[in-house]
């Protein structure tokens, strides 16, 4: 075993592997030391700067939400990995960190999206919406589908580039550019109503054309 397997899980990729090798992994064993800690208090550390990074955005204060929205996603890998380093690893854990993600994640579209509306871009609202709307379910079904289809034991195919470190890095790089010109982050709505959602779908018609679709679906509460 590698000693720096702390560091990631097998399911990590691209941009969520470096900031957690590179960034997180700084931050964790200086932890350690605090006997009190629990890694459950991390997440929700985490997720409190994520939905904090969503109304400082709805507050017009693009570049700042980037910032925290920047820690948040930092301590987004700290949590898993001082749990693998105290031996607290938990399915509960894991569960309370995804769910707690998804709330972060809608917190920052809806922020961008105010944002947006309040500079104005030359968008009109109705589109300003449905753009928004796209983004936070198309983000959270990327997530949702991942875990389904592991699940339910199917193939979607290779690693998905829609991944959240890759939605939280852009939006995050569009607010920071936002001192360049403050409609920037209309660039992360875009490619977040459209990429993750073109991967939901590709994923549908991936599953079904490999006869795992129409005979033996099981409904879900």
């Amino acid at each position: 075993m590698k000693t720096d397997c702390w560091q990631t899980k097998p399911t990590d990729r691209f941009l969520l592997k470096w900031i957690k090798v590179h960034l997180a992994s700084r931050i964790t064993p200086r932890l350690l030391p605090w006997k009190w800690l629990r890694p459950w208090m991390i997440t929700v550390f985490s997720a409190c700067l994520g939905v904090f990074a969503g109304v400082v955005f709805a507050l017009g204060w693009a570049w700042f939400a980037g910032c925290v929205a920047a820690v948040s996603q930092v301590m987004d890998g700290v949590d898993g990995q001082f749990a693998r380093l105290t031996g607290q690893q938990s399915r509960a854990g894991a569960f309370l960190d995804s769910v707690l993600d998804r709330y972060a994640d809608g917190a920052l579209m809806i922020g961008l999206v105010i944002y947006l509306i309040q500079i104005p871009v030359p968008v009109p609202l109705w589109m300003l919406l449905v753009l928004g709307s796209l983004a936070v379910v198309g983000g959270s079904l990327v997530s949702y589908t991942t875990a389904r289809a592991q699940a339910l034991n199917l193939d979607t195919g290779r690693p998905t580039l829609a991944s959240k470190g890759t939605r939280s890095s852009i939006t995050i790089l569009t607010a920071w550019m936002s001192l360049l010109w403050n409609g920037m982050p209309i660039i992360a709505l875009v490619y977040l109503a459209l990429h993750p959602n073109a991967v939901v779908m590709i994923r549908l018609i991936r599953t079904f054309h490999d006869g795992c679709g129409a005979s033996g679906m099981e409904g879900e509460a």
